[in-house]
């Protein structure tokens, strides 16, 4: 049953959000966007973070991507007026330290007035965690209490993942970003939750080694190989360069010649259908290169 009165949310700063009715305008980072999307909230306008440019990356779109929601720029790069201009009540981003907006400077929210509201997506808290707190606000948004879209079909994904990794334990996987001909910076799996998932799941990421870094070390492709993958999960996002671009360099080519590619987006929309569509790559990639 819905109600017409105060609406209450803490985030994942401690932040208690009392408002004097239900958000409706909804604008939010895209990968936060791209969750509500999913769970039926259409978002009123998008951001993008400092690795984004004029144009929304269609990685991180989801299904906003076909749903005409009007993109802003880089969060950091917004003018008052472009955010005025859209009318949000409520906006929304995502923290990755429980402290602070990951893409849009608060100052501008506190100038303009305007809640702001913000989820982990920090290595802290597990996929399930994140996911369930996302699911927390789209029913908090809908006033309801109904089941989040798509996790049923979460857990058949995982059920997959897990079928294929019990039956290939020997195709070693590794997770990756391409900085260019010389440089790549190699995930450390206990760093990002959704590979942390996979890794519950029974699926054999590599670890690069120590190093500097918290969530990659950066290397030479020679350390790469020397890792010898089975798969490599591609980061598919538009700052990192492509397979397409990838084809050009030695490196690659020896490091993809006994290793199955398939995309990764590291900023994958925290939503189960989200995660569920990532979860059915990955078991029929481990699957391609068992066959």
């Amino acid at each position: 049953m819905t109600h017409a009165g105060p609406w209450e949310f803490t985030d994942d700063r401690g932040m208690a959000l009392r408002l004097r009715r239900r958000p409706e305008r909804v604008a939010a980072y895209i990968r936060a966007g791209a969750a509500l999307e999913d769970a039926g909230l259409r978002p009123v306008a998008v951001y993008g973070s400092g690795h984004d440019g004029p144009a929304p990356d269609p990685v991180k779109a989801g299904a906003l991507a076909g749903a005409g929601v009007p993109y802003l720029g880089p969060g950091r790069s917004l003018r008052d007026e472009e955010l005025v201009a859209v009318r949000p009540d409520l906006v929304v981003d995502v923290t990755y330290d429980g402290k602070s907006a990951y893409a849009l400077d608060e100052a501008t929210t506190e100038r303009l007035g305007l809640p702001l509201l913000t989820l982990s997506v920090g290595a802290e808290l597990s996929l399930g965690d994140i996911l369930d707190r996302f699911g927390e606000l789209a029913a908090a948004l809908r006033d309801d209490d109904t089941g989040a879209p798509g996790a049923g079909e979460l857990g058949a994904a995982e059920q997959a993942v897990r079928a294929a990794a019990a039956a290939n334990p020997s195709v070693r996987v590794l997770a990756l970003s391409a900085a260019g001909p010389d440089q790549v910076h190699l995930a450390r799996p206990h760093a990002w939750p959704e590979l942390a998932h996979l890794l519950a799941l029974g699926v054999p990421l590599a670890e690069p080694g120590p190093g500097a870094g918290t969530n990659w070390l950066t290397a030479g492709w020679d350390l790469a190989a020397a890792l010898r993958p089975g798969l490599v999960l591609l980061d598919s996002r538009a700052n990192a360069v492509q397979a397409d671009a990838l084809t050009a360099y030695p490196a690659w080519r020896a490091l993809t010649a006994h290793a199955r590619v398939t995309p990764w987006n590291p900023e994958t929309p925290p939503s189960p259908a989200a995660h569920a569509h990532f979860c059915h790559t990955v078991a029929a990639a481990l699957q391609a290169v068992a066959g």
